[in-house]
C-alpha cells in the first residue's frame, strides 16, 4: 500500500532564514511502538500505510516522502528566565503541513530526528522514555479537552542513546497547529530584523487568528488563549515543568511535554522538574510565569505596534491576563464543584476546599472525583472538621453531579504508571502502554477494567522528579 501525505507547507515559503533546510538524519532499524489511527484518520492519513515499512520508515525520518519540505526551525527564549539569543530545533525536523479533515493546518514534525544546526552540544536525538511520556500525556490531555500537541507515532530507532546511562533510541511524531513560539518572534526582535518579524506576525495572522488587527491585535489574541489555557492545566492539577517562553506556542496549544507532570498529592508550591531547583515553574506560578512570558512577546512585537508610543496599551493588553485568567479558573472550578459559574460562592468555596486539601496533602484527582462520585475523600482530609463544615456549605447549593463528571477526570497518566510503562517498554513489553492508551481515552467515564489505573502511588512507588530526556 502507498502512503501518501497531502502536504501544504506555507512555513516552508518564508524567507530562509526562518530556518534550515535539512532532512531527517536515518535511523538504524526503524520499529513501531505505537501508532495513533484516529489521529492519522483526521489528517486525511491511511493508518494502515503508516504501518507498512514505507510508513514507519517515514514516520522514522528514513524516507523523506514525495511534498515534504523537510527543515529545522529557528527561535531564541528565555529559558529558566536567561536569555538565549539562537535556540532552534536542535532535535526535531518538521516534514510539512497538511490541512485536515476539519480545515485546519497541522504541522506533523519529527522529534528525535537527529542534530541540526541549532543542536548545540546535543546529539540530536531522543530515547524511548521522554518519547512514550509526551504520547500518552498528550493524547491524555487531548481526550481531557486541552488544546495540545498530538502525537501521531513512536518508533523505536534500534540504536543506542547516551544521557546520564545508555537508552533505547526512539523518535514521536508530533502534530500541531503550528510549532511557532514566542521564542520564534524574539529571535527576529533580538537580531534587528523587521521585514522577517513583520512576515512572521503576518503569517500567523492568517494562519492562527484571522479575526486579529496587526500586531496589537495578535498580542491580545495570544493573552487570551494562554489565560484559558493556564486556567485548564490548573483544574487539572497539571504541571508543565518547564515554562521557558521557547515552549510557549503563539497557537495557544501546550506544546513540549518534558519534565511534565500531574499532581498526586495537592500542594500549591509543587515541582517536578528535575531542573527546576527554585520552583520557578511550580504549580502555583503558572499563571504569573505566562504572564511574564506573554510580556517578552509583547517587547519583541513592539517595533510592529509603534514602539515606546505602544508601550501602555501593551502592557495593558498583557495584564489583561489575569482577569481573563481569573474568570476562567472560576469557570472551570465551579464546573468541578458542580456549581454555575456565576455562584457568588464558587471562589470561596473552591480556595477552601484546595487550603484544605494542601493541608493534609490530599490528592487532587480522587478528591474531586469522590466529591463527584459520591464516594469517599481521602481519609486525613474527611477527618478535617474544617472539610466538613466546607462539606455541608457545598452541598447546600445542591451540587449537579453530571457536570462535575465531565469536569473531574476519573482517570489520569500518573507519574508512576508513566514510569512503569517506560521501563516495560525499554524491556520489551509494550503491554502497559497499550491499557494507559486505552484507558486515557475515555477518562472521564473510563472502563472499569481500567479501575486499578486510579490508585495513587504507594509510598515506594512516587516519582517525585521528572526528567527533560534531552
Amino acid at each position: 500500500m502507498t502512503l501518501h501525505i497531502p502536504f501544504d507547507n506555507s512555513y516552508a515559503r518564508l524567507p530562509d532564514r526562518f530556518f534550515v533546510r535539512q532532512a531527517p538524519v536515518p535511523v538504524r532499524e526503524p520499529r513501531l511502538l505505537a501508532l495513533n489511527a484516529p489521529l492519522a484518520e483526521e489528517l486525511g492519513l491511511d493508518p494502515t500505510a503508516l504501518a507498512t515499512p514505507e510508513g514507519v520508515a517515514t514516520l522514522a525520518g528514513n524516507a523523506v516522502p514525495e511534498g515534504a519540505e523537510p527543515l529545522a526551525q529557528a527561535y531564541a527564549g528565555h529559558q529558566f528566565g536567561g536569555w538565549n539569543p539562537r535556540l532552534g530545533d536542535g532535535r526535531a525536523i518538521l516534514l510539512g503541513e497538511v490541512v485536515d479533515r476539519h480545515g485546519q493546518r497541522r504541522d506533523i514534525q519529527l522529534k528525535g530526528a537527529g542534530r541540526t544546526p541549532f543542536s548545540r552540544m546535543g546529539d540530536g536525538r531522543a530515547w524511548v522514555g521522554p518519547v512514550l511520556r509526551e504520547f500518552v500525556v498528550s493524547e491524555a490531555m487531548h481526550a481531557m479537552g486541552v488544546p495540545t500537541t498530538r502525537a501521531l507515532s513512536a518508533v523505536a530507532t534500534g540504536e543506542t542513546i547516551r544521557r546520564e546511562r545508555a537508552h533505547p533510541g526512539a523518535v514521536l511524531a508530533r502534530v500541531a497547529a503550528s510549532h511557532i513560539r514566542v521564542g520564534t518572534f524574539q529571535y527576529f526582535y533580538a537580531r534587528d530584523d523587521m521585514e522577517a518579524l513583520a512576515a512572521l506576525t503576518d503569517h500567523v495572522l492568517q494562519r492562527h487568528y484571522p479575526g486579529a488587527d496587526g500586531a496589537m491585535g495578535l498580542l491580545r489574541a495570544v493573552v487570551d488563549r494562554q489565560a484559558r489555557l493556564i486556567a485548564h492545566w490548573m483544574a487539572l492539577g497539571f504541571i508543565h515543568g518547564v515554562m521557558n517562553t521557547d515552549n510557549m506556542a503563539v497557537s495557544g496549544e501546550t506544546i513540549d511535554y518534558g519534565p511534565c507532570a500531574f499532581l498526586d498529592s495537592y500542594h500549591p508550591d509543587t515541582v517536578f522538574s528535575s531542573i527546576d531547583s527554585h520552583g520557578r515553574y511550580a504549580y502555583r506560578q503558572q499563571p504569573q510565569v505566562a504572564a511574564w512570558n506573554l510580556a517578552q512577546l509583547a517587547t519583541a512585537l513592539l517595533p510592529l505596534m509603534g514602539n515606546e508610543a505602544a508601550i501602555p496599551e501593551a502592557t495593558e493588553v498583557v495584564q489583561g491576563l489575569a482577569p481573563t485568567y481569573a474568570a476562567e479558573w472560576i469557570r472551570r472550578f465551579a464546573a468541578k464543584l458542580g456549581l454555575p459559574p456565576d455562584d457568588p460562592e464558587v471562589q470561596p468555596l473552591a480556595t477552601r476546599l484546595l487550603d484544605q486539601m494542601a493541608a493534609t496533602w490530599a490528592d487532587f484527582t480522587i478528591t474531586f472525583r469522590a466529591l463527584t462520585e459520591g464516594t469517599e475523600v481521602p481519609a486525613d482530609l474527611a477527618a478535617q472538621p474544617e472539610f466538613q463544615a466546607w462539606r455541608k456549605d457545598w452541598e447546600a447549593r445542591s451540587p449537579d453531579a453530571t457536570a462535575m463528571r465531565r469536569a473531574n477526570p476519573a482517570v489520569i497518566p500518573r507519574n508512576h504508571r508513566v514510569e512503569a510503562m517506560i521501563e516495560a517498554a525499554v524491556a520489551g513489553d509494550l503491554a502497559p502502554l497499550e491499557e494507559l492508551r486505552a484507558a486515557l481515552a475515555d477518562p472521564f467515564d473510563p472502563d472499569p477494567r481500567f479501575d486499578h489505573l486510579r490508585a495513587p502511588p504507594q509510598e515506594e512507588e512516587k516519582v517525585l522528579r521528572t526528567f527533560c530526556g534531552t
